[in-house]
Formats: C-alpha cells, structure tokens, sequence
C-alpha cells in the first residue's frame, strides 16, 4: 500500500523516495498538548502520528475527525500553514447549504450533496450551531427559461430533493413579495450556515477524542526519511518527513492532503500528480445596504446555463442579517487574493505556464468579458439584479471586500 493518499480527487501515490508498507491501527497518541480553540496551535519539532493530514480547512477537519472516531487508536494530526483555522475557502464562502438539485442523477455529486444537506442539519442540531433553513426559489424571468427550469426541477426529483415545487407567480409573490418570475423551483431544503463555525466544531470534536492540531506549520517539504534520527525510538515506523518553512518536522505512517487552494502543489510534494491545475476566480459580491433588506427572505438564484460553469448572480441571505448579491467570477491574481489589487507573480505563472486557462478562456469566452465588464461597472450588475427584484437601484448597494 502506497503511504501517501491525495485526499481530492482520490489519486494515490507513493511519497517522494517511496516504501512500501501497512497502516497499523493500535499505536498510542501522538506526544504533547492538543491544540486549545482560538488561541493557536501546538509547535512540532519532532512529533510523530500515525497519520498526517495537511490542511486546516473545513475538508481536512471533517475528514480528521471522522477518521479518528472510527478508528480512535490512531495518533492523528492536523497541520495548517496559518494561525487559525479555516481562514481560507472555508471562512470565504456564501455559507449556503445546498440541497442538491444541480448535479446529474445517480453521480456522486447528487448523492453526496443531498446526504450531506441532511448531515450538516442533524450535525448543528446536536451541537447548538445556528442556521437558517430558509429555502431558495430559481427563477425563471423569460419564456426561453422555462424548458431548462422544468428539466432542473425534474432531476432534482431524481436526486431525491425534499420539498421540491414548481410555483407560478402568484405563489412567487407569496415566497417573495419583491421577486418577479414567469415560474420558479421553490426548494425550501436550501439553508445557510457560517460554515466556519461547522469546521471549529469539528475540530473541537477532533481534539476531544485525541487528536492534535499543529498551526503556523506552513509545509514545504514531504519525503521518505533517509534515516532515523539519532536516539530516536521512532526507528522506521514513521518514514515519511513533512517539513515546514522554517525547518521543524513531523513524521508519519500516511500523510492525506485537503490542501484548499494549495490542493496541486502539496500533492506534487506528496509524489503525487499535481493535476488538475488550480486556477483562481474570485467571487465579487455585493451588499444591499441594510435598509434595503426587506426586498429579500431567502435564497433567489436564476435558472442555470449548463453551457457556462457558473450559477451566475444570485441573491444570498447570511447569518448576520446581511444580503449578499452576485458573485460575479473574475479571475484572480493569487490563489488566496481576496481583494481585486491582491498579486503573487508565482501564482500568475502557473495559470499562464501550467494550467488550462487558454482552453477555459476560449470556451467562455463572452462569458468571461461579460463578468469582467459586471465587476467593473455596478450599473451592469444592477441591471442584472432588477430583472428578479426591479426596486433595486444603485444607491441601495455597495461593494463587499
């Protein structure tokens, strides 16, 4: 069995140097304090797990911890490059518990987004998270729409979507007041959660049953020892060596990678093939002004185009009252830029240099032109908006950064 196991896109490889070897499952916990909530992580200079996993994100930490309560006799540790969890994609996001009504019938992606909506329901309810379940209508303003909404409500059946209903527009006024539509999908299974607060509380429950958290450990090196440390009693049982920036190292049996943004360059470290390339877009929101709130209850998305590999602009309510309106998807200048001038001369290279961003550009072209020109100009946006909610003008919003 190779040792290191890319955790996305479930590729397998051995780590740099390559063994062969078996996943033993009664060692003892790994030396030292856990990591306490909000205050930092444990240092490693020499710690020891069974398995290691590299990324602090909502992924890495559910898969921590539900790899350490089925299996509690394992040493397991989590290593992020920040200070504090879940600061990148997972603290990033619209929060939106999707119900599953996008993705083709009997795929993985149904299956896992419909038993994952029921999941993170029941986890919150156990654990006192908040959330609001407070549905989504897709909405259909023009005629030509309507075949594609009706075929999307229709494999949202398939897929085993609660509560689905085609509603006419009385009924669209009677969900939103403010809403204009010629037919709409009403799924009141959407909801939204601050998924941040979801990731903490996995790995408090990660630390409760052993497990350590190790922050500010940056990985830039994974490879097979080539000895054992001096006086070490580790002997060859932990033959993989992850070291970080600033030359302290951990050693491992496994080593699974939930690196985010960081997904094809750690799993090349870890032997494995690096493709596909990450190529970043960032979401460009914008925030209705609190006194404008009122025009929005929940969730209103517009029918989807399956010829582009966007959702396209949608309004959003959050957990703290605000309401979200795009995004408009621009490509972005650094992999974890979340501000338009954000810039890092490597991550701009491997777009140009190593990924299949010609292709993309080529495919959607008009698309991409048509979410620049809506990230330049508020107007074009707005536009776009008035065609579900025609009250909204420009005053009533400004950029969220």
């Amino acid at each position: 069995m190779a040792p290191a196991l890319r955790y996305l896109g479930g590729a397998c490889a051995r780590a740099r140097g390559g063994f062969s070897g078996a996943l033993a499952w009664g060692w003892g916990p790994a030396p030292g304090a856990p990591w306490p909530l909000g205050r930092g992580g444990r240092r490693a200079s020499t710690s020891s797990f069974d398995v290691v996993i590299v990324g602090g994100g909502i992924v890495g930490l559910a898969s921590a911890r539900a790899l350490i309560l089925r299996h509690p006799a394992l040493s397991i540790g989590v290593l992020e490059k920040e200070k504090d969890l879940a600061v990148h994609q997972t603290g990033h996001n619209s929060g939106v518990i999707h119900s599953g009504i996008y993705y083709k019938p009997e795929s993985l992606k149904a299956r896992l987004c419909v038993q994952g909506a029921a999941l993170i329901y029941e986890y919150c309810n156990q654990k006192g998270i908040s959330y609001k379940q407070c549905g989504k209508l897709i909405v259909a303003v023009e005629q030509e729409e309507i075949p594609r909404l009706q075929a999307l409500y229709e494999r949202g059946l398939q897929n085993g979507v609660q509560g689905l209903r085609l509603i006419q527009p009385e009924d669209i006024k009677k969900k939103e007041p403010y809403c204009r539509g010629l037919m709409a999908i009403d799924c009141p299974y959407t909801g939204i959660v601050d998924y941040r607060q979801v990731a903490l509380s996995f790995a408090q429950d990660f630390q409760e049953a052993g497990g350590s958290v190790l922050t500010n450990f940056e990985v830039k090196e994974i490879e097979k020892a080539k000895e054992s440390p001096s006086r070490s009693k580790d002997g060859v049982t932990y033959p993989i060596v992850i070291r970080n920036t600033k030359g302290e190292e951990v050693r491992c049996q496994y080593v699974v990678t939930c690196a985010g943004l960081y997904s094809d360059r750690i799993s090349e470290l870890s032997g494995c093939n690096p493709d596909p390339r990450i190529v970043p877009f960032r979401g460009d929101y914008l925030v209705l002004k609190p006194e404008k709130r009122y025009l929005v209850k929940g969730n209103i998305y517009p029918v989807p185009d399956s010829r582009f590999p966007f959702l396209g602009v949608h309004f959003t309510p959050r957990m703290d009252g605000s309401i979200w309106l795009g995004p408009n998807a621009v490509l972005a200048l650094k992999r974890e830029g979340y501000r338009p001038f954000d810039f890092s001369a490597r991550d701009v290279m491997d777009v140009i240099i190593k990924s299949g961003l010609i292709k993309l550009v080529f495919q959607n072209f008009s698309y991409g032109v048509n979410e620049m020109y809506k990230a330049l100009f508020l107007s074009a946006t707005v536009k776009h908006l008035q065609k579900f909610i025609p009250e909204i003008t420009v005053s009533d919003i400004h950029r969220y950064f």
